[in-house]
């Protein structure tokens, strides 16, 4: 007798290969004068101090660490899979790899009106330290937030992704 589980797909590390895939979601999440296409996605996965993460459930993220600081650089879920956690672990996945990379300090920008995902930055511990005016290409603001990080008590990245690849 098998026995089901409703445990979530393992994250899968972003990589230039899966670009198609990531520029398909970003596409379906985003307004189309956002949209990022493969070879933004392509040269974001593979640029120094970038990472990424795929949910084979329907979302991704992209981050990138320079110093003590790391980005969120986008977060996408496919409409129909939203408000089923995806994004809150493709962001505390970010996070983790983050700090064990050693970043103190994530920032990100989101719209002011985007209220869904304001909250699920407030509950991940982001504060608001910015805004960026006429931001988005609707000629709305971006707000800037930013969270402490802390580092893994034992130094290694979060359950579910392979180490950091070697710089």
């Amino acid at each position: 007798m098998s026995r089901r589980t409703d445990r979530p797909a393992a994250l899968v590390r972003a990589t230039p290969a899966l670009a198609p895939a990531l520029a398909a979601i970003h596409a379906s999440a985003f307004p189309p004068d956002e949209v990022w296409d493969e070879g933004v996605i392509a040269l974001l996965t593979d640029s120094p101090g970038g990472s990424g993460w795929f949910d084979p459930r329907g979302g991704f993220c992209l981050a990138r660490v320079a110093a003590d600081e790391a980005e969120i650089l986008t977060l996408a879920v496919l409409p129909e899979r939203r408000r089923q956690g995806i994004a809150a672990r493709l962001l505390a996945a970010a996070m983790a790899a983050a700090a064990g990379r050693g970043a103190r300090r994530m920032l990100l920008e989101v719209a002011e009106s985007n209220q869904a995902a304001r909250m699920l930055y407030a509950a991940a511990g982001f504060r608001p330290v910015g805004r960026r005016v006429c931001y988005y290409a609707s000629g709305e603001d971006a707000l800037v937030l930013a969270a402490l990080l802390a580092p893994s008590p034992d130094g290694l990245p979060p359950d579910g992704l392979p180490p950091e690849p070697a710089a």
